[in-house]
């Protein structure tokens, strides 16, 4: 499959199907692209519950005969994205955890030990791993993402910004991708459509408030003014604005 949603069939035929289904769609044309988007497999594997992620899985399998985690760890070169995705919360456990995050990262003089970071990354669902977060802010002062912004970033210590971002608060994670996909110096109509395909029955509403609060417009206006008047501009905006309308 060439590109990634780079046509307007492309991206109705994703639309019309299940949500689940959608998403092992999306991944899967992720894991076909000539470089991996790994952007595009962590907006799936971590803004999503546990529940759902299994469904994927599943659709993932019946629809392609593979496996989505055997994909994923097959993936060269090895990339730290791979390690973002995995229940029960433990407090005990989340202090535990923001305590060896801290002794690690920036309690430590050099940078983030990647192999601390992975372990616990990939072991705690979402929810523990949101306590987690939030343990470390109330022991330490802030959120974990100012540890990774000492200095000059690595390739690391980036990736686990951004799933970091994307556990802590999706819609204004989404909020922003779509604005850097809007109004960057090119209109990237892939990762548009791809996040108004995945999160127009999720929390598009939420995603469209969180737009106009931080960039002073609408959504729908942002995409008019830069897209092409047309049928996928049209379905474009009908996804931005579906949650307000429906």
């Amino acid at each position: 499959m060439a590109g990634f949603l780079p046509k307007n069939c492309a991206a109705l035929d994703v639309w019309m199907l299940g949500s689940h289904e959608r998403d092992a769609a999306v991944a899967r044309q992720a894991l076909e692209e000539s470089v991996v988007n790994f952007k595009a497999l962590i907006e799936i594997l971590v803004g999503r519950k546990s529940s759902h992620i299994a469904l994927i899985k599943q659709a993932y399998q019946t629809r392609y005969k593979r496996h989505l985690d055997q994909d994923i760890a097959n993936i060269e070169p090895p990339h730290p994205y791979q390690k973002a995705h995995n229940a029960d919360v433990s407090q005990h456990v989340a202090k535990c955890d923001a305590k060896r995050l801290y002794e690690t990262g920036e309690g430590s003089p050099g940078a983030a030990e990647k192999a601390v970071v992975l372990e616990i990354f990939s072991k705690r669902s979402i929810p523990q791993m949101k306590l987690t977060f939030s343990c470390y802010k109330h022991i330490y002062g802030h959120d974990y993402t100012k540890s990774l912004k000492r200095g000059n970033s690595t390739d690391f210590e980036d990736a686990l910004k951004m799933v970091v971002k994307c556990i802590l608060n999706p819609p204004n994670y989404y909020a922003k991708t779509l604005y850097a996909s809007i109004k960057g110096t090119r209109v990237d109509k892939a990762a548009v459509a791809r996040v108004l395909v995945s999160r127009a029955e999720v929390d598009m509403d939420e995603i469209q408030r969180i737009f106009k609060k931080k960039y002073g417009m609408e959504l729908r206006d942002a995409i008019c003014e830069s897209i092409p008047s047309g049928d996928y501009r049209d379905f474009l905006v009908a996804l931005a604005t579906k949650a307000s309308t429906a």
